[in-house]
This record gives C-alpha cells, structure tokens and sequence, in this order.
C-alpha cells in the first residue's frame, strides 16, 4: 500500500496554527472537513475518540513525528491526513521531544488488516530520515505532496 492512497493531499496543512496535541488533532479534523473527505457532524465523536486513544499510550513516536489513529464506526474508507509545524507540539512522544510533523488516521473497524497496512506504509516513510527532515523542512502543502509522491514512486512505501 502506497502512502499517497488514503493521504488527503488537499487538507494536507503545511503550517498548524494549533501548538497543544488535542488542538493539533481537532485541525487536522477540521482540515478534512475543509476538503470534504469528512462531515463536520464527525467531528467531535472523532477527536474524542483520538484523544481517548492518546491517553492509553502516546502516539508521539519519537524523531519529531507522531502517528494519532483511531478505528472508528463513522469511518468508511480509510483516510489519513498530513500537519507540519514550525514550532514544533508537545505529543508526550517517547523520546520527549517536539513533534513536528503529524500523521492522523482514521480507519474503518472492520478493516483491521488495512489500518495495519496503512499504519506500516506510514512507519515506512517516517523511518527514512531524509524523508522526516524533508517533511519538517516542507514550506507548503505541495511540498509535503509533492514528497509524498516521490517517497512512493521511490518504492520506500511499496
């Protein structure tokens, strides 16, 4: 599974406003909205269930990144979302560090095995530290995109 099949590239956000982990979450919702991927009525049941989700184990993974995921019923496709931010957000990550590049997905739970192959094309990408120092460097939304689809054709997310 490619990174760039359930990506949102048009609520990619390039600069979060948001500085604290459930308002980074809640833009990154809201950004989804913004490009139609989801209904503004999804959106309080899916950050509290995101943020429920932090709260049994941070998914601040360390090196500047985090990965929030939820499998959740108003959920019928798979859909992720990429946030970068200039400042970095305090995500309880592992190695208490900034996290400076966000990646939300939202799965359907009766799609288990796709979360999961969505989850390890994410970890695919994250692992590759050209690929991290390039996102946080990203300007705008075309070069988060843009990397996006180069990593894929790459073959890093194959």
């Amino acid at each position: 599974m490619k990174f760039s099949d359930f990506i949102c590239k048009e609520a990619t956000v390039a600069n979060l406003k948001a500085t604290q982990r459930d308002a980074v979450i809640r833009e990154l919702l809201e950004s989804l909205v913004a490009a139609k991927a989801l209904s503004q009525a999804d959106v309080d049941t899916l950050a509290k269930a995101i943020v429920d989700r932090e709260r049994h184990g941070s998914t601040g993974f360390g090196k500047g990144v985090a990965v929030p995921h939820v499998k959740h019923p108003c959920i019928k496709r798979r859909l992720g979302v990429i946030g970068r931010s200039a400042t970095g957000i305090d995500f309880s990550a592992l190695d208490q560090a900034p996290v400076y590049s966000v990646v939300l997905l939202l799965s359907p739970p009766d799609s288990p095995d796709g979360h999961l192959q969505a989850m390890e094309s994410i970890f695919r990408h994250l692992q590759q530290d050209n690929f991290r120092r390039f996102l946080k460097q990203a300007q705008s939304q075309r070069e988060i995109v843009d990397l996006i689809e180069e990593a894929d054709q790459a073959g890093i997310a194959h």
